[in-house]
This record gives structure tokens, sequence and C-alpha cells, in this order.
């Protein structure tokens, strides 16, 4: 339940923005309801007729291990026109307006970034408001699931659109070319993520660094190892515990000068990250991975949710 979150996104009626949401892997529950108006408790004639203030919206609950904000923004803009101002397919008026609503403080600089990125796409200015969650009221049942109960229904979102959010998965990161990495990293990265070379004990930039925050592959971008698993060691590189997740790693014997060991690399990207070792504290399971920092690039924790990981925070 911790990785549970949730944001609220208004686009038009809300039948279809609920259905086309309920198809996406990684969000868990949808509800359909009335938003950020000036009345309580309104229903759906208030809302037509009566000019509450309120905008038809989808409340989107999310496993956030599964998939992020910002992938689940690009899929919104998808289903909208980012221009119209209260008004998406047929539907016209305030309640039709585009719109997110956050309920977490630290969502804002991711939705404040998306929707920058967004407006460099087009010449005039975007009409999708951005504001904390104020209220919001769910709607008269017969509204909830309303395209499952009426497969004819009215639906502004083209049926090609529904079969694509079936297939999307979160594919944040991506591995790099040879060529894309020799311009990108330094000679030591380089060095260290593609020829399985070590970095000097001690001297290397994460050893002693304490900060809160997190870790991700210097290849990718893909979070590995977080700070709350991070721990002093005189072996003279980093030492975790643990990865964020056992599916961000592999492990392979290496019998490289003429030692035993296990190297540990990441999957997506497959760089050389280092070793791990059964010598780590017993408390926290007993494991050591010592990973150089060449092949990592640390991420602050006042500086997740700017980077787009605030996912994780």
């Amino acid at each position: 339940m911790k990785h549970l979150k949730e944001i609220y996104l208004a686009g038009g009626c809300f039948w279809a923005i609920e259905k086309y949401f309920s198809l996406v892997k990684g969000v868990v529950a949808t509800q359909v309801g009335y938003a950020n108006g000036d009345t309580l408790k309104p229903s759906y004639q208030d809302v037509c007729c009566n000019k509450t203030g309120h905008a038809e919206t989808v409340k989107v609950s999310y496993n956030a291990d599964q998939i992020s904000l910002d992938l689940i923004l690009q899929l919104y803009y998808n289903v909208i026109d980012p221009l119209s101002q209260d008004r998406q397919g047929n539907d016209v008026g305030t309640q039709y307006r585009t719109g997110i609503y956050y309920t977490y403080d630290q969502d804002s600089d991711t939705i404040l970034n998306s929707l920058q990125e967004l407006q460099n796409k087009y010449n005039k200015p975007i009409a999708i408001e951005v504001m904390p969650l104020q209220n919001f009221w769910p709607a008269e049942e017969y509204h909830q699931k309303y395209l499952d109960k009426n497969p004819g229904g009215y639906c502004h979102i083209s049926g090609d659109k529904f079969k694509k959010a079936m297939q999307v998965r979160e594919l944040r990161y991506k591995p790099k070319s040879q060529e894309e990495l020799k311009a990108t990293l330094s000679e030591m990265q380089y060095n260290v993520t593609q020829h399985n070379v070590t970095e000097p004990p001690y001297t290397n930039e994460y050893c002693d660094n304490v900060e809160e925050g997190i870790y991700v592959d210097i290849t990718t971008g893909e979070p590995l190892f977080s700070s709350n698993d991070k721990f002093a060691s005189v072996c003279g590189w980093p030492s975790f515990s643990q990865p964020i997740s056992p599916d961000v790693v592999c492990r392979f014997d290496d019998h490289s000068h003429s030692m035993r060991r296990v190297e540990v690399r990441s999957k997506t990207g497959n760089a050389h990250l280092g070793h791990v070792f059964d010598d780590g504290p017993r408390e926290t399971g007993g494991l050591r991975y010592c990973i150089n920092s060449a092949s990592l690039k640390f991420i602050p924790k006042d500086k997740m949710a700017k980077e787009g990981y605030g996912y994780l925070l």
C-alpha cells in the first residue's frame, strides 16, 4: 500500500477518461466524480446546469512501482486537446475543462516540468489548469464504469487509443549505444561500466557520501540503490545492503583475476557496477553490494521530483 498513489485528471467527459486509464498497467483503481467546485455534494444535474464550478474528473489510483506519474501524464495528453478551453470533443462547458489536481506536494514539480515539455510542442498556450485538489465528490453510481455497463455509450476517445492504453508499459530507462556512451561518459565511467574496470578505492566520488537520495545507473538513469540502504564500510567503495528492487540488477559468477566473486550488473543498461559479498551487516541481511562510484549518478532527495524520480520519494 505504501506504493499506492493518486492523481485527479479532468479531460472532458469523465466516462471516456475513466475507461481509458482503467486499461493501463499499473493503474489499480479509477473513480469518476466532480472536483474543485464551489458547492457540497453536487449532483450531475447541478454540475451541468447550475454553474457549480466543478470539473468532471477521474481519480486515478496507481502503483508507483509499476507506472510513474510522468507516464500517466503523457497518456493523459494523448487523449485531450491541450489547447481547448472548456471543451473536449462534443462536450462544451466549464465542467469539461482540462485540469490536473494533485494531493502530494512533491508531485507539483513533476507536473509543471511535464507541462513545460508539452508547451514546447505548441505555439499557442495550453489550457490545462494545475492546482492542488480542493475537493472531490464521487459521481452517482450509474456514472461509475459507465462504458463497461454501456459499451455503446458516448465516448470522445478513439478506439485505437484504448488499444494502445492496454499495451503501455513503463519504459523510462533505455540502454544506449556504444557511440552514445562514449560521447556522454567520462573515460573512467566508460571503462568501469563497459570494460569491468575497478576504480581506485577511497578517493572515488560516493564512498563517503551520507546525503539522502538515490543512486541511478550512469548509463540509463534507472534507479539502482537508495541512501536508506547505504552503510559505512572499510572496503573503499560505496556499500549497500540491497538494491532498490531485485529486478534492477543481475548477478553473475566472476572468476577473473584468479578470484571467485559475484559480479553485479544493471539489468537494463547491462553496465558493470561492482560485486556483491556476504560480509555485510547481519541486521540488514548480511550482503554488501560493493559498487563503483563511476557506475552511478547520485540524485539528492530534494532534487528527485525535478529529475523525474518523485515516485520514489
